[in-house]
């Protein structure tokens, strides 16, 4: 437990902190999770249109800290890839 003032605002901080990139990632995980079954029902229109918008979000999402870059550019590159390979 903090003992001091500033120790006790920093563990205030990182509470919000936590909770708001938890709300993140897991927004990040759904829509990630609704593109891959879009892919595997074979709806290869709804994955093209819902790629953009799921990058986008993968780049906010690694630009607020919550994922780290390389994390970003890695989970773009394979979504990518996979819609791609459904459309071929």
């Amino acid at each position: 437990m903090a003992n001091h003032r500033s120790a006790e605002k920093r563990d205030r901080q990182s509470i919000k902190r936590r909770e708001r990139n938890r709300s993140r990632v897991s927004r990040l995980r759904t829509q990630i999770k609704k593109l891959r079954a879009a892919v595997e029902a074979g709806e290869q229109d709804k994955a093209r249109e819902m790629l953009p918008g799921t990058l986008g979000l993968i780049d906010r999402t690694a630009q607020k800290g919550a994922i780290h870059a390389n994390a970003a550019a890695r989970r773009k590159s394979r979504l990518t890839k996979l819609v791609q390979g459904a459309q071929g």
